[in-house]
């Protein structure tokens, strides 16, 4: 079927009238702060004590934006006679927020959670060489980290904590009863 000459127009013209008659809204954004959806991607926020200089994150990282440096340093003997551990030691946590793009795949690789997304988005610079946060700066992105969303309560329980359950139950039905009596006892 044919459209019907000066359809089209038509059509444009019913959506700029119906778009005049809305009340404008300016937002305010210097004074007033806008709303976040609360899974916001702003900056990446190191938390330092976490970092185990495994290197997952940089070798991960897409853009290769991400800087590590660390030392090896031996610790002492636990316990008499044991042997000398060595651990790494984090020198130098950088990402370059000019290469960086976002992907989220720092955060996803480091399996002891010490990269987190902070709703923060106002770092803007005017040199583009001041876009390299260091780890003190990353770790001040960790205080505007919001807590983890809490669990569903329509949720399941996970199956770790229900057995945990489950045998905390038996034992504790097992303290309540009364000894049974041995053989030859009477």
């Amino acid at each position: 079927m044919a459209p019907i000459p000066g359809s089209g127009l038509a059509k444009g013209l019913a959506v700029t009238l119906r778009t005049m008659t809305k009340k404008t809204v300016t937002a305010q954004y210097p004074d007033v702060q806008p709303d976040l959806p609360p899974r916001t991607r702003g900056v990446i926020g190191l938390f330092e004590e976490n970092c185990t200089v495994c290197m997952l994150c940089a070798r991960e990282c897409p853009d290769w934006c991400i800087y590590i440096d660390s030392h090896k340093e031996t610790v002492p003997a636990a316990t008499p006679g044991g042997r000398e551990r060595s651990r790494n030691v984090l020198d130098r946590f950088a990402i370059d927020f000019s290469l960086c793009m976002y992907c989220g795949i720092c955060i996803e690789v480091c399996p002891f959670d010490a990269l987190f997304w902070s709703p923060e988005f106002e770092y803007a610079e005017t040199d583009i060489r001041e876009l390299t946060h260091e780890r003190d700066k990353l770790r001040e992105w960790m205080w505007t980290v919001p807590p983890p969303p809490a669990h569903d309560t329509g949720a399941e329980e996970p199956k770790e904590i229900a057995t945990a359950r489950k045998t905390a139950e038996k034992l504790a039905a097992a303290q309540d009863r009364p000894a049974e009596p041995q053989e030859g006892e009477s």
